[in-house]
């Protein structure tokens, strides 16, 4: 059983990070970023487009292939103030993600407003040219749920456009807050993965940024194999830990969509090498197993989302197999007549966790007292110190569009079927 992380104080996973060593710009080239190498407590460092000689053949590498939105829509009022809308979760009429992007002619979504105390009443106004046509976007503020939150309706003209495509000509990139820059053109491209396929992320899954087709090539040279699913990325990604006591933090929830041949295909290859690119990869696999776990003990009509203390829980057996979860998942899908799991997963992973279906994770540097650096230390132990001190000391560049790490999980700590 795994020790209830209360103990943990958010104090012990903080660290100098000077802001000029912040990357602010993306490099020209993607994979000619710096690659970290940690493996049994010893460190070196290559080029990214090295990346595929230090993943053994065989390897499933399995990345996130969210895309991200342009959240950010700028109102200016008839005042001259303006107005920042952030589009965080669709509301209404639906709260699946792909049938909110779909919508034509209206939608409610849960937004952060910035500049808030600007807009007292009355709905914004937007009008914009795109390819010589003439778009309207209305926005009214329906509810104010809390903590900067706001139900938005939105409504546009020509009414026969989506709402994916209203973002797409009118909203803006929304780059992480650590970026001290508005966003330009090469972030269009760059705060994106190459493979980004399904929309809803308010934040590139940043360890995917180096993947150049070049890469993922000569990784498929070495019968690689590549997976795809998706969690879409919330800004609650950015936040540090504000409780100083771990168990009192109150974990974000993101969406995961993972298809049932995705889930069979891991089940086919467990004993071979599962490479997770990035954390929300690691958040997803790690997820599906408690999924299987609730499913195994009976909850077969709950919501499926596995929340933040699950994986601690003590109701929660640990002895099942990663093999007997990964089927109980499968199983359902089949009973439900379902080719994907769509549901949301709130999971923590911190020191004490044990991975089930994850050996290595190649990842980014985070922020000083963030749930992804506990992600990192849950999976290298301590070591995370040593590994952050060599990256400050040699030059690494950190955060969304910093240099990379590729860590290895101990052989002692690896659990197969």
């Amino acid at each position: 059983m795994m020790n209830f992380p209360e103990h943990l104080k958010i104090e012990d996973f903080d660290y100098p990070l000077p802001p000029e060593r912040i990357a602010q710009f993306p490099l020209d080239i993607r994979d000619s970023s710096k690659l970290l190498i940690w493996k049994e407590g010893t460190i070196n460092e290559t080029a990214f487009s090295q990346v595929d000689h230090y993943i053994q053949e065989n390897s499933i590498l399995v990345f996130n292939d969210t895309k991200v939105i342009r959240a950010r829509l700028i109102f200016t009022k008839s005042t001259g103030a303006t107005i920042e809308i952030f589009c965080l979760e669709p509301v209404l009429p639906t709260a699946e993600i792909q049938g909110a992007f779909q919508q034509t002619g209206g939608c409610t979504w849960c937004c952060l407003v910035g500049n808030a105390k600007r807009w007292k009443d009355g709905n914004l106004r937007k009008e914009f040219l795109f390819h010589d046509h003439k778009y309207l976007l209305n926005a009214g503020k329906l509810e104010d749920a809390g903590d900067g939150h706001f139900l938005i309706q939105f409504s546009w003209e020509p009414a026969s456009v989506t709402f994916s495509e209203i973002l797409e000509i009118s909203g803006r990139i929304p780059l992480p807050p650590y970026i001290n820059r508005g966003d330009s053109v090469v972030d269009t491209l760059r705060y994106q993965t190459i493979y980004a396929k399904h929309e809803g992320s308010v934040a590139a899954p940043t360890a995917g940024l180096h993947f150049t087709e070049e890469v993922m090539k000569r990784l498929q040279g070495k019968n690689i194999s590549f997976e795809k699913l998706a969690l879409h990325v919330g800004v609650g990604t950015f936040r540090p830990v504000s409780a100083p006591i771990l168990s009192d933090h109150v974990m974000h929830s993101e969406k995961i969509i993972v298809s049932s041949a995705t889930i069979r295909n891991l089940l086919q290859h467990l004993n071979d090498p599962i490479v997770a690119v990035g954390t929300t990869s690691v958040r997803t696999l790690e997820s599906l197993y408690w999924l299987g776990v609730k499913l195994l003990v009976g909850e077969k009509n709950k919501i499926p989302i596995v929340h933040q203390w699950d994986a601690y829980d003590e109701k929660y057996p640990h002895h099942f197999s990663t093999e007997s979860a990964l089927q109980a998942v499968e199983k359902h899908l089949d009973q439900q007549k379902l080719t994907t799991y769509s549901g949301s997963t709130q999971l923590m992973i911190v020191p004490g966790y044990k991975l089930r279906l994850v050996h290595a994770m190649i990842t980014n540097f985070h922020m000083p007292q963030s749930t992804l650096l506990l992600l990192v230390a849950a999976f290298i132990g301590d070591d995370w110190k040593k590994v952050y001190k060599y990256a400050m000391d040699n030059g690494f560049r950190f955060l969304s569009y910093g240099d990379a790490c590729l860590f290895f999980l101990n052989g002692s700590t690896i659990c197969l079927k």
